[in-house]
């Protein structure tokens, strides 16, 4: 299988190109948001007032980077359970557009159901691999709530951002698929 390449942010036929399984690399802006931010997200959108950020189309990351050394962009920055994002996830891509996400590990129902209904995909990128994945991140920008510290809304400048599509639009899911290959054999 082919490595695809795309670009944020990202159209409606952008992720109904891709299929569980895929790899893909990212080039573009994706937004690093975390728990606090999420949830602050979700207070501005229930108030009706405007997000610090435009997420239409987007992608963003589950990731609190750590600090950047001198010479570099940004520090390690490796992926955040994505469970904890779930309580605001489905208001997000219904709401404000958002078009994909990246971390680690397992979706709620009501998220993977969100995703089917609005064109928005899961992504995974591996775990404790911060090190490696910072080296594709150009350039990074506090965009947003910079009291929270590393976890504020970040702007991150990928280039070649590795990832697999764990849920697709078509209600695919990766996880469960390889539990089904395995248990099969």
């Amino acid at each position: 299988m082919a490595t695809k390449l795309i670009h944020t942010p990202l159209t409606d036929f952008d992720v109904s190109e891709l299929r569980v399984g895929d790899q893909v690399l990212i080039s573009g802006v994706i937004y690093a948001a975390r728990d606090t931010a999420h949830k602050r997200l979700i207070a501005l959108l229930g108030q009706g007032a405007e997000l610090p950020v435009d997420l239409k189309g987007q992608v963003i990351y589950y990731v609190g980077p750590a600090p950047a050394k001198p010479g570099q962009v940004i520090g390690s920055a490796g992926p955040t359970t994505s469970g904890r994002m779930d309580p605001y996830t489905p208001c997000l891509i219904k709401e404000a557009g958002l078009k994909g996400m990246i971390g680690k590990g397992y979706r709620s129902p009501e998220v993977r159901k969100a995703m089917v209904e609005h064109k928005a995909v899961y992504l995974a990128t591996v775990g404790g691999a911060g090190a490696l994945i910072a080296k594709c991140i150009k350039k990074a920008e506090v965009v947003a709530y910079p009291e929270l510290g590393p976890e504020a809304i970040m702007a991150l400048e990928v280039e070649n951002f590795p990832a697999t599509v764990i849920n697709d639009i078509y209600g695919g899911d990766l996880y469960e698929e390889a539990i089904a290959r395995y248990a099969h054999k």
